[in-house]
């Protein structure tokens, strides 16, 4: 069965809409701020997708732009109403506290994750998430939130592993995923000798998916400008939106959307491949770390 689109993929495509009406009837933000008798970073949030949005504002943005169709007025309301939908991870992050949340910040990351069509990574601290075994993502997950409960880390570990069901999907498509690890992450001991034993006959496992390749950068290549720091690149449909880069850090996330941000990380990643080991020599490294774990 389809994932069904998030609400942050209907208000990223209800924003583009808006701009597109916008650029149409010639107004800029501040005009039709004016005459909405807003402030014009509410017309910006609600075309960036970022503001939720309300049925009384979009049929006066409508009856501004002059939409005259009934099919477009219509097709605007759904995306309204959809876009004001909770989504399936909400209720695994309700009550938890909206800091650093290791990959599952509140709504945001988990619904872009959602919609996207393809997950590019460079990880140089710890196995990418859709590839984490319970145990593994319980210790990532209590190492970055050392002041939650154990009742708020279990759910952080439930909705990991059911982003994880991306890469299962048949209808459309299974989610695709390229992650790309630095040797440390394999050398890391991250939960004990079992659970690393496990994260690692996980990864050979996943990266035996169609739709999965796991690449790792060896040590002796050295510095590459991935080395910068973690960062994932999600490719989203042309119909929801630009792709988006996220970082993640103590202080929070950042997601950047702009053309020429996601093209220097695109640039980035594609530079890191060419020092990467293949997807087979890969897994034979895997297969070398699995045996140093085992207990």
């Amino acid at each position: 069965m389809a994932t069904p689109q998030s609400p942050i993929g209907s208000r990223r495509r209800l924003g583009a809409e808006l701009r597109r009406l916008r650029t149409k009837s010639g107004l800029t933000l501040d005009e039709v701020a004016e005459l909405m008798t807003c402030s014009t970073s509410k017309i910006s949030r609600l075309e960036t997708g970022k503001g939720i949005p309300k049925l009384p504002d979009v049929r006066e943005l409508m009856r501004i732009y002059g939409v005259a169709s009934d099919t477009e007025r219509d097709m605007l309301l759904r995306l309204v109403r959809d876009g004001r939908q909770h989504g399936w991870w909400e209720s695994l992050t309700d009550g938890v506290s909206p800091e650093r949340f290791v990959m599952d910040a509140p709504g945001r990351y988990a619904a872009l994750e959602n919609d996207a069509t393809a997950v590019r990574s460079f990880d140089l601290t710890m196995v990418h998430g859709l590839l984490q075994t319970p145990d593994y993502a319980r210790a990532v997950i209590t190492a970055g939130l050392p002041h939650h409960s154990a009742e708020d880390i279990g759910r952080l570990v439930e909705l990991r592993l059911k982003r994880q069901e991306a890469l299962f999907r048949r209808d459309p498509r299974a989610l695709e995923l390229h992650a790309v690890l630095d040797e440390a992450v394999l050398h890391r001991a991250v939960g004990g000798s079992a659970a690393m034993a496990a994260q690692m006959r996980r990864l050979l496992e996943l990266s035996n998916l169609a739709n999965v390749t796991v690449q790792v950068v060896p040590f002796e290549t050295g510095m590459r400008r991935a080395h910068a720091g973690h960062f994932v690149v999600l490719e989203i449909p042309v119909e929801l939106g630009s792709d988006v880069v996220y970082i993640e850090g103590h202080a929070g996330e950042t997601y950047l959307d702009g053309r020429s941000d996601v093209d220097l990380y695109k640039d980035v990643f594609a530079d890191v491949l060419q020092s990467s080991l293949s997807p087979d020599v890969s897994r034979q490294v895997i297969s070398r770390y699995l045996v140093k774990h085992a207990p």
